[in-house]
């Protein structure tokens, strides 16, 4: 007799393959306790993280730290209600018009995850009749976005604006409006969208808006960490642009902000919105807090940048294959899946934590050993991670002896 759960039997063969002989898991990781920023106890070794998203490492910020025990002492651990029932409170709306201030925008929605702004935003703007084009590599909450609106989805090749445009083109004189749907910086590889390429098909027709997630770019890009479209300086080309709360600002939530004067309606028709439980008081207040120091973080960014730097030239020199240029995401290529295994768990019982990804949800087929730099981390820390690194990829005959002692020497 069939099973509800045996369409997961190839996805369940994969795991045993590699994780039922008692070593280390990646999906059983515990940190039994958090040191700092970049440090926390795995089991019983002290280890060093570089794989948290936690970008500026605000998520021991003092000024955040102060806010969230005052709202959790004023307002309690939750609000029990959604947005538009009981769960507004005065810092939702303090931190909506804070985002305002930070985007220089006339709108804002925040939301319990950015998964659920995602989910929420993309599945409510486009209708029945209406075209969205999304980048190929976009992430599983923009998927689930697009697939729960009404919108005929088409994916156009990575990073690739020509290919955008030829699908715009036969698009052309069609009714209905089209999205374009783009990421800042690009979660498993690190790469940053064309942006102003993509713009610059946007403007060649009609009815075209665009929606940049900024997850990964929010307080990493940009002179004021606005992200990607800020760098570029194409802001008032980007109509929507969704974030997380979740990375460089230390907390957890989601936000869309946006100058279409008619944003508002959102409210009362986003699902996702509507029907979930608010952010609890604490968590708003830290949000608020670090979203101000982003806005000064100049000398955040500036480490952080410096940090990928040397990262990125010290696993490349030792020959490692590096997925994208430098980027506070410094994700290695392993030739298969069972090597990236085996180089996941001989880092973490090192005391190096990544993240492993693996096919099918990686883009190209790749395995990765995935790398997120943070502003804390020491240099002492990045030559510990870096001679852990080539120790691991000698062992698993990577990279020659040599090649090891010429990099790090």
């Amino acid at each position: 007799m069939a099973d509800l759960f045996d369409r997961f039997a190839p996805l369940m063969s994969q795991r045993d393959a590699f994780f039922t002989d008692g070593g280390a898991d990646p999906f059983n990781v515990r940190m039994t306790e958090i040191l700092s920023q970049t440090e926390a106890m795995i089991g019983n070794r002290r280890t060093i993280l570089v794989g948290t998203n936690n970008y500026l490492g605000l998520t021991f910020s003092p000024e955040a730290l102060a806010a969230a025990h005052a709202a959790l002492d004023a307002g309690g651990t939750g609000t029990t209600g959604s947005r538009v029932a009981n769960g507004t409170y005065a810092g939702h709306a303090d931190l909506e018009q804070a985002l305002c201030d930070f985007f220089d925008t006339r709108h804002a929605m925040v939301f319990s995850t950015g998964f659920l702004a995602n989910l929420g935003v993309l599945s409510t703007l486009m209708g029945q009749g209406d075209y969205i084009l999304m980048d190929a590599d976009c992430h599983a909450s923009i998927y689930d976005g697009v697939r729960a609106s009404a919108a005929e989805i088409i994916r156009f090749k990575h990073n690739d604006a020509a290919d955008l445009d030829k699908r715009l083109a036969r698009l052309a004189g069609k009714p209905g409006n089209k999205l374009i749907v783009v990421e800042g910086i690009y979660s498993m590889l690190g790469d940053t969208a064309p942006l102003r390429d993509i713009v610059a098909v946007k403007k060649k027709y009609e009815n075209v808006y665009l929606l940049s997630d900024e997850a990964h770019s929010l307080g990493v890009l940009g002179k004021y960490g606005r992200g990607l479209p800020e760098q570029e300086d194409c802001e008032d080309d980007v109509d929507f642009i969704v974030g997380t709360f979740s990375k460089s600002v230390g907390t957890v939530g989601g936000f869309c902000v946006s100058n279409h004067p008619k944003f508002n309606i959102l409210r009362l028709v986003c699902r996702p919105y509507v029907f979930t439980a608010s952010l609890p008081p604490a968590v708003v207040a830290a949000a608020q807090a670090n979203l101000s120091l982003i806005k000064s973080g100049g000398a955040l960014r500036t480490r952080l940048m410096r940090n990928a730097q040397k990262l990125h030239a010290g696993l490349s020199g030792l020959g490692l294959k590096i997925a994208s240029k430098v980027s506070p995401v410094v994700a290695v290529v392993a030739p298969e899946p069972a090597v990236a295994v085996a180089f996941w768990r001989g880092l973490i019982e090192a005391g190096v934590y990544v993240n492993l990804a693996l096919p099918p949800a990686t883009p190209y087929g790749y395995s990765l050993l995935r790398a997120s730099l943070c502003a804390a981390h020491t240099e002492e820390q990045l030559d510990e991670v870096i001679g852990i690194f080539a120790d691991v990829a000698t062992s698993l005959g990577l990279i020659e002896p040599q090649r090891k002692r010429a990099a790090i020497g």
